[in-house]
């Protein structure tokens, strides 16, 4: 692998309004020799094109219910609408981008989480070397969340839908990327006092997951973080409505956020 560190970067369409500086953050960071890899949601799109379509959304303990009809939407606005558009806007901006999802070259394999979700995926296993191929080789990955079917040692042809967050956390780890970055529409972890929180141990932010001050879609966030952390990523939740917020944390080290640094003990 190439000595040029790499970064995950999750990104979300609410943080990706009409003045956003994200996509010319990732594109100054590779002309810089950062090898940035991107994984974005979509979950407020497939919403609005279920709707459209008149085929009911249903949550599960936090978890989009994904039926075979659903699945056709989401896979045509994950790894059709989406990824092609950030695609192209990244290479509008002079990046060198490549679209593909974790089903790609089998890259990330699951198993199904629960019937009761339909078809939705528990991570199993990352196989990144075709992603650091593809860094080698000088593009910066856009990845749309979904992963293959993996059972019994073998590929099978069913597709998937992911937790993005986790897909995140999941790369970050198999890369050993040097940072694991979740823009979000929110300046980091809050506390029970409703402050924002500059740093958390890796016990702190499970303590907080455990009391019900992180909760909703911050917890996947955070368990993210805890699995990136277990290599020697580093990891942060910041607030990606900040104009060149992704510069500012990796270039100078402010973080709009909340630094979750899961191998410090808690107080």
């Amino acid at each position: 692998m190439s000595e040029s560190p790499i970064i995950v970067v999750k990104i979300g369409g609410s943080t990706l309004g009409s003045h956003d500086t994200t996509l010319e953050d990732l594109v100054a960071l590779q002309r810089e020799g950062w090898r940035p890899v991107v994984v974005h949601g979509g979950g407020m799109t497939i919403s609005e094109w279920l709707n459209s379509r008149a085929i009911p959304t249903r949550f599960v303990r936090g978890l989009r219910v994904t039926d075979a009809e659903s699945l056709r939407v989401v896979l045509a606005v994950l790894a059709g609408l989406i990824n092609k558009e950030l695609v192209a806007a990244i290479s509008a901006l002079g990046g060198k981008a490549i679209g593909l999802s974790g089903a790609d070259g089998g890259l990330v394999r699951v198993r199904q989480l629960d019937p009761e979700l339909g078809y939705v995926g528990q991570i199993e296993r990352v196989d990144g070397d075709m992603l650091v191929a593809l860094l080698d080789a000088g593009y910066l990955p856009v990845v749309a969340p979904l992963g293959i079917l993996w059972e019994n040692q073998r590929l099978r042809s069913q597709i998937l839908n992911i937790n993005a967050d986790t897909v995140a956390g999941e790369l970050a780890f198999a890369l050993a990327a040097r940072w694991l970055l979740f823009l979000t529409d929110v300046a980091g972890i809050s506390g029970s006092d409703g402050s924002s929180l500059a740093r958390l141990s890796g016990q702190e932010a499970a303590a907080l997951i455990e009391q019900g001050t992180v909760s909703g879609g911050m917890i996947p966030k955070v368990e993210a973080c805890l699995r990136a952390s277990e290599g020697d990523t580093r990891t942060a939740i910041i607030d990606g409505r900040q104009p060149h917020a992704l510069l500012a944390a990796v270039q100078r080290g402010e973080f709009p956020g909340t630094i979750i640094a899961a191998g410090e003990e808690g107080p």
